[in-house]
């Protein structure tokens, strides 16, 4: 079961960048849940964090697989991170650009992290199973 940051806890960034390669090859189950929480910014300044796939952890999916909003505040978003059409993504890593307007300094300041976790199949089916009841 896949538990684990893809971005680790208090990171700080200024810039763009990208996290370190988080392995999923061994998730039962290829629907994952990432949520992104940011716990300190300074004003008038975006986020933007995608997610990108490997199979060997050289070359990445020239597109994110998920995205999440771009971001302007403290708080939470979770995003559904789905593996199946992704069969030989065994790689999952996190990439970031940070934006900043108006006065002061021009250099953004971001604090978060992005957490990580296989969702169970049973959950997975009860949720779908409520969604088709509701449609």
């Amino acid at each position: 079961m896949v538990d684990t940051f893809l971005v680790p806890e208090k990171t700080v960034i200024q810039a763009k960048g990208d996290g370190v390669s988080v392995d999923v090859s061994s998730a039962s189950n290829r629907v994952l849940l990432a949520t992104l929480h940011i716990t300190n910014i300074i004003e008038q300044e975006s986020l933007d964090v995608s997610i990108y796939g490997s199979a060997d952890g050289t070359t990445w999916t020239p597109k994110p697989l998920a995205s999440f909003p771009q971001k302007f505040y403290r708080g939470e978003q979770p995003l559904l991170v789905d593996l199946t059409q992704h069969a030989d993504v065994k790689l999952l890593r996190a990439h970031w650009e940070a934006s900043r307007w108006g006065r002061g300094t021009e250099t953004p300041m971001f604090e978060f992290h992005v957490t990580l976790k296989e969702i169970p199949p049973e959950v997975l089916r009860e949720a779908r199973a409520e969604a088709k009841a509701m449609a």
